[in-house]
């Protein structure tokens, strides 16, 4: 699923709003992560701390009646780009690090690591990590034959 224009402003405001929840401080005192829930019959966007209250929510009509079995894993992308868009909203919030963006399906099943706020971790796209293993398989097997 290619994601419109409309469907990227979408989640990116949700991120915004996520963000004003808990605005930059010197002493951050929230300790949390955001659970990102995607429910894929009414294509509804909610964001939850810890302690499940809700932050925000939003409904992104490209998703609604999606029936792809593989709905998840096409939106983890998507989500995590729009992340990654306002990467600088989403580092200053006011929770302690390190924090996480998680998406969860609407039975609150972890999906995927979505973005990690942290000084020195980082959550690198599926996509440019495809092939690692058999890339380090054979490195090593390289290194063993030498």
């Amino acid at each position: 699923m290619k994601a419109n224009e409309q469907t990227r402003q979408q989640i990116e405001r949700a991120i915004r709003k996520i963000a004003e929840k808990f605005p930059t401080s010197d002493s951050p005192s929230v300790m949390t992560d955001i659970h990102l829930r995607v429910t894929q019959e009414t294509g509804e966007l909610m964001a939850f701390d810890d302690d499940d209250n809700e932050i925000t929510r939003c409904v992104v009509e490209q998703w609604i009646d999606n029936k792809d079995e593989d709905f998840y894993e096409q939106i983890t992308g998507v989500i995590r780009r729009s992340i990654e868009k306002e990467k600088e909203l989403a580092e200053t919030m006011g929770i302690l690090k390190p924090y996480s963006f998680v998406l969860e399906n609407d039975d609150k099943e972890n999906i995927a690591e979505l973005f990690v706020v942290d000084d020195q971790t980082v959550i690198i796209d599926e996509e440019l990590m495809a092939d690692l293993d058999k890339d380090l398989n054979d490195f090593f097997d390289k290194l063993l034959k030498d």
